[in-house]
């Protein structure tokens, strides 16, 4: 059986550049749709957070945010069906991420304010990445790379392609317009060769070598779809 580290966010809020604080957390889609995707595929699933914080949900991702009428009930019923899951995550800093075929990370602006931090996390994409072993980030997540340093001090990303929420797409929110910082610059800016779908809001999935990310909630799907694709027949060494 493939077995799967879901790394979530446990941030509630995203501090914005004048100081004020936007409610936050992950964003619905982003954990709903790859979670039954691994789970109908037949996927052992280790929801994990910093400190083993139960995860916030960003209310935003079930209004008119999160898509169609019918597509937030979905989701809705499907986070309510794994709600104990969701509240009773295992402490990052206690999984052997060696035991995990795949780590997964979903979005949500949580990661951008404590995964872009925190040092466990970086420490284990850095070693997943050196190890050569299936790592994937959707939407927001790529900012947890920001917390990987190299033994030269350098980003251990630079040179990949991936992909990510774009500076278009995250300037749809309103509240965007104070962001201390935007995703798509800093993965530039680490080095890493950025990419992003003609259009916003359009699925989008890059794949190299052992990473893999998706640029936006619409991208959920397809990433998932992709790595049991990939990785479903695998077990742990």
């Amino acid at each position: 059986m493939t077995k799967v580290l879901f790394v979530i966010s446990a941030a509630d809020r995203w501090t914005l550049d004048d100081g004020t604080v936007h409610p936050s957390g992950y964003w619905a889609e982003e954990v709903a749709v790859p979670h039954r995707v691994f789970t109908e595929a037949g996927w052992d699933i280790t929801v994990a957070t910093p400190g083993g914080k139960a995860p916030t949900l960003d209310r935003l991702s079930l209004g008119v945010s999160g898509g169609l009428p019918g597509k937030r009930r979905e989701v809705k019923r499907y986070l309510d069906g794994i709600e104990d899951v969701l509240a009773h995550p295992v402490a990052l800093d206690t999984v052997d991420p060696d035991a995990f075929d795949v780590v997964f990370y979903p979005g949500g602006h949580g990661p951008m304010e404590d995964l872009a931090h925190d040092e466990t996390s970086g420490a284990l994409l850095a070693a997943r990445l050196a190890a050569g072993t299936p790592l994937a980030l959707l939407c927001h997540a790529p900012a947890a790379i920001l917390a990987a340093t190299g033994p030269d001090g350098t980003s251990p990303f630079a040179g990949y392609r991936m992909t990510g929420l774009s500076n278009r797409e995250e300037m749809l929110n309103r509240f965007a317009k104070k962001a201390p910082w935007l995703l798509e610059d800093r993965l530039k800016e680490a080095g890493v060769e950025y990419s992003k779908a003609l259009l916003p809001l359009r699925p989008h999935v890059v794949v190299d070598r052992n990473v893999y990310t998706g640029q936006n909630p619409q991208s959920s799907e397809r990433l998932a779809a992709r790595l049991v694709a990939d990785f479903g027949g695998t077990s742990p060494k």
